[in-house]
């Protein structure tokens, strides 16, 4: 089974969303290695809290903008919102994330946890966001080597 059928992939390669989320991704990795960053330096040394902090609220901003404009690509291309075939689990631990995410918020708000207990649940975060990025990482991969088999196919001599 392929990832996409034809008219799927020609409203994948003709949506605004597809850039927009090809804008995205590489900007939140990018917040999120900084992020990363900040908050190992405030875990080892215990300097640079509120760096951290703000640095995890940034990440957690582009991580709700992106299941957002993830959730419209998803309708333009596949014709439903979330939990399309093709994106069922990246959409299922998307969520995963998405509560890690909001769990740390929470902490933060609520100062249920301490500064170093906050981090770990960062750290939680990010570990199952970095899995998450490497299911869609895999996804858009197969999704080439499927454009390119259909390439060969479709010139292939008759």
């Amino acid at each position: 089974m392929f990832l996409y059928t034809e008219e799927q992939r020609a409203r994948r390669d003709n949506s605004i969303w597809t850039v927009i989320q090809g804008v995205l991704a590489p900007l939140q990795f990018l917040v999120f290695l900084i992020s990363l960053g900040l908050v190992l330096r405030y875990l080892w040394t215990g300097v640079g809290y509120d760096a951290a902090t703000i640095s995890i609220l940034i990440k957690t901003v582009f991580l709700l903008t992106i299941m957002v404009t993830g959730a419209i690509w998803e309708k333009v291309v596949f014709g439903q919102y979330l939990f399309a075939e093709a994106f069922f689990w990246e959409d299922v631990f998307s969520f995963l994330v998405i509560a890690l995410h909001l769990a740390y918020v929470w902490a933060l708000w609520t100062s249920a946890l301490s500064p170093t207990e906050e981090m770990w649940l960062a750290l939680a975060a990010y570990a199952a966001y970095v899995i998450n990025a490497g299911q869609f990482l895999w996804k858009l991969r197969v999704a080439r080597l499927e454009a390119s088999k259909a390439a060969l196919t479709n010139e292939a001599p008759a």
